[in-house]
């Protein structure tokens, strides 16, 4: 059997009934689900490392940069998720237009994207907790906050090296259980996270900008230093492709289309929306925080926005912010361990995993067995990983997973032209075309030592499919029935 087969839109779509979700999400949950992902660890946490390492303040540039990017992306991913309004994101569309062995790449890519996401926003919450809970008089011991491999910045300035976070274990464990519980529950957690959220942002941006000092502003583009992505052009670039991370909220929406009341209407309302609105807030929160204080001192910070709100006379506003940032922080990570969950719902329903990821709760309707087995991988992730290696590899995977999914509206036009679209990519094939380019040229920003990290990424993946998937894949299995009848 060929490794390119793809999955008829119609057996999709009719496989779907079989495994019901409920669908208990409007456009208004799916907006928030959005912001609920992209607003989070790479504007609070990203922004500060990216500026001090590679832009300056011309980190605001490399927003608008990633946006782009993103644009491109989110009307392909609209298309894609009115078409085939299926849990599982650009897996499943993939599997549509490009056959099982990409869908299969694209699935186990987009474990960087939302476990690994997941473990990201966890190690920045944990530094967050231990700064609010400082700033109340306790202590954490140190040994307890962070990772083995790398320092975490105390509040009195001292760098120390832990032997496990155990507060981004807690969060995870904690959302873990809350997605267990049901989806209507989560989401409303989610929209009550959000709205503090979106209020603290603007707060920073509106009490932030009375105290900006021009002078941190020169340079705006500090000099390249003689390498590669340390400043200048080439660093604007090298941060886009780190704080992307940032953007990837909107896809998270699609892979919440099996759980959408109206997905045809909704999901483009869902990914749009939220990307608008954040872009908007992302280039002006920049802005403000690179400000308030010289990019220099978010060096080794994993809690730059507590840097920067030092820099105004409101102390009490510090602890206010921490304490929003904590609620906003905890809603990337519900939405991504979701997303993540209803990737490998899919991927399992194929055959391509086993069984336990797509096993439904009888009373909550949730993938509730994927859900504890993401718990423990992505609280192994949070307990000792780095905070930088791990965003920059989410990064890249999210990069890779938009080049796809462009890739893949140009192979669905050219091969089912006829099949209804509520919502089309405008100027085909300039958008699409221009999404892959910009995406790659991202891509291309991270360095070598990402691509090393994806590729081995993608070999372990691999092996795995030729282990296991290939062997259990329901699409390889029915077609080669096909043959057995037609001999």
């Amino acid at each position: 059997m060929s490794l390119f087969a793809t999955k008829p839109l119609e057996r999709i779509l009719a496989e779907a009934g079989e495994h019901t979700l409920r669908r208990t999400l409007g456009p208004g949950n799916l907006v928030a689900l959005g912001i609920g992902a992209i607003i989070g660890a790479g504007l609070f946490s990203l922004t500060g490392i990216a500026a001090a390492e590679y832009a300056g303040p011309a980190i605001a540039l490399s927003f608008v940069l990633a946006a782009i990017g993103c644009a491109l992306a989110g009307f392909c991913y609209s298309e894609f998720a009115t078409m085939i309004p299926i849990a599982g994101s650009a897996y499943t569309y993939a599997y549509a237009t490009m056959g099982e062995l990409i869908a299969w790449i694209i699935g186990w890519d987009l474990v960087l994207e939302y476990a690994v996401g997941a473990s990201t926003v966890s190690i920045s919450w944990s530094a967050y907790v231990v700064s609010f809970l400082h700033d109340l008089g306790i202590e954490l011991p140190p040994a307890l906050i962070a990772s083995p491999w790398q320092p975490v910045q105390l509040p009195n300035g001292q760098q120390v090296y832990g032997v496990i976070n155990l507060p981004a274990v807690f969060i995870v464990v904690v959302i873990s259980c809350l997605l267990i519980a049901g989806i209507k529950e989560s989401a409303t957690a989610n929209a009550i996270m959000v709205a503090i959220k979106v209020a603290v942002v603007v707060v920073f941006i509106a009490v932030g900008a009375w105290f900006i000092k021009p002078e941190n502003y020169t340079p705006f583009i500090p000099p390249n230093t003689g390498t590669f992505g340390e400043f200048g052009w080439s660093g604007i670039l090298k941060a886009a492709g780190v704080i992307f991370f940032a953007y990837i909220g909107f896809d998270a929406v699609s892979t919440a289309a099996q759980e959408a009341r109206n997905p045809q209407k909704d999901m483009p309302v869902g990914i749009i929306g939220s990307l608008a609105i954040c872009t908007v807030l992302y280039v002006l929160f920049a802005v403000v925080m690179t400000g308030l204080a010289h990019y220099t001192k978010f060096k080794g910070a994993a809690a730059p926005v507590a840097v920067a709100v030092a820099q105004t006379p409101y102390g009490w506003l510090g602890a206010l912010i921490k304490l929003a940032i904590l609620a906003g922080l905890t809603s990337v990570i519900l939405v991504m361990l979701l997303g993540q969950s209803r990737i490998f719902f899919s991927m399992s329903r194929d055959g391509l995993l086993p069984k336990v990821f797509s096993d439904i709760h009888p009373r909550f309707r949730t993938p509730w067995r994927s859900n504890l087995l993401l718990m423990l991988f992505v609280s192994l992730f949070s307990a000792f990983a780095p905070i930088s290696a791990v965003g920059q590899m989410t990064s890249i995977g999210t990069l890779f997973a938009f080049v796809i999914v462009c890739a893949g509206i140009l192979v669905m036009r050219k091969t089912q032209p006829d099949v209804p679209r509520p919502f089309r990519t405008p100027w085909v094939p300039v958008v699409p075309v221009l999404g892959i380019l910009v995406n790659a040229l991202m891509i291309y920003g991270l360095g070598w030592s990402n691509w090393l990290r994806l590729l081995l990424w993608l070999a372990l993946g691999l092996a795995i499919y030729f282990g296991y998937g290939r062997r259990h894949s329901l699409l390889t299995a029915s077609r080669q029935l096909q043959l057995q009848k037609g001999d």
